[in-house]
């Protein structure tokens, strides 16, 4: 599929797109091309890589100009830039509409002009039933992708997004940071014990989005069917991996945080296809020209919707396992052994 093709990453240098490139530098993919505004992170990026198939551009998704320079000559984009961080972005909505809203149409309008094949966006469950900023301008990303993908056919570039929670140990999550604090002594911070979260690792994510560039139609939105679990559970499991004894406190809920998070609408789910391990939403074709008297999908009277608090809940131990799969689990653990080690 990526044989000899050039690959665009926008906000490449962060966690999937380090974990992405890796991915497609084990193929014969001809060119990745990384575009991102910190030339630090693209400087260890390149030395760690050593790959003379990808090529760094410096960039703003927000300047259209420079995306239209990494555009030229590209195959397939994949659209991950974006302002993340909830707390971030509900105190700084404009800066989350900037990027996510306004940088993700320079992307659509660049990749159309430029005649892509495919463009994969990268969307959030925070993006459905929004309650913060951060989800705000995720759900308005999607809404663009499927505006202007009423506007073409599918031998014009085929815009899709792909949908999911979160990304167990990227950056800025929860294990990343319960990491941390257990090097240093201090106890875990949990928002809220009963907070549940969806947990996908990477490798689930990239399945996700090439699962999605083969099967897309103009508009689409893919989910994967994702586990999930407590907030609580995970420390435990941290916990016992670890055997750590450094305590655990309760901060309560960020600003802009939900208790539990939503993947798919039950009216989503009403008319979703559903595959093994996915769902495929397609979008309302309708346009504004369309006869009012046509009908439209029927709204799910009793389904439900596909939540992480109802959503199969992973026990302790496979949780452990999913942890014990992650580099930078193993890592740590090797460097906490090793602490412990020296210390006796």
């Amino acid at each position: 599929m990526f044989s000899g093709q050039t690959i665009l990453v926008t906000g490449g240098t962060g966690s999937f797109g380090g974990a992405f490139a890796k991915y497609l530098l084990q193929t014969d993919v001809g060119e990745i091309r990384i575009v991102s505004r910190d030339e630090a992170k693209q400087e260890m990026m390149r030395v760690a890589f050593a790959d003379p198939r990808l090529r760094f551009f410096l960039g703003d998704v927000r300047d259209e100009r420079s995306i239209d320079i990494a555009m030229k000559g590209v195959n397939y984009v994949f659209h991950a830039a974006a302002l993340k961080q909830v707390p971030a972005c509900e105190l700084f909505p404009d800066q989350a509409v900037m990027t996510n809203v306004m940088g993700s149409r320079n992307v659509i309008d660049s990749a159309i002009r430029h005649g892509i094949r495919r463009l994969v966006s990268i969307s959030t469950d925070k993006a459905v039933y929004p309650v913060n900023a951060m989800g705000m301008s995720k759900a308005l990303m999607e809404k663009q992708v499927q505006a202007r993908a009423r506007t073409l056919t599918d031998d014009d570039t085929v815009l899709a997004v792909v949908r999911y929670g979160n990304v167990i140990a990227s950056r800025g999550s929860v294990v990343p940071v319960f990491l941390e604090q257990m090097k240093t002594g201090q106890p875990l911070t949990i928002t809220a014990p009963e907070m549940t979260r969806f947990l996908l690792t990477l490798d689930d994510a990239i399945a996700l989005i090439e699962f999605a560039l083969l099967h897309a139609k103009q508009g689409d939105i893919f989910v994967r069917k994702s586990p999930a679990s407590t907030v609580a559970d995970l420390a435990t499991a941290m916990v016992a991996m670890f055997g750590y004894a450094g305590g655990q406190r309760t901060i309560g809920v960020r600003p802009g945080e939900k208790l539990h998070e939503t993947l798919c609408t039950a009216n989503e789910l009403a008319s979703a296809e559903e595959f093994p391990d996915y769902f495929r939403i397609a979008m309302d074709a309708r346009t504004i020209d369309s006869d009012p008297l046509i009908r439209g999908k029927r709204p799910s009277l009793n389904g439900t919707d596909y939540s992480s608090d109802t959503a199969r809940q992973l026990p302790v131990g496979d949780i452990q396992a999913v942890l014990e799969s992650l580099s930078v689990v193993q890592d740590a653990l090797t460097a906490s052994r090793a602490r412990s080690l020296s210390a006796s």
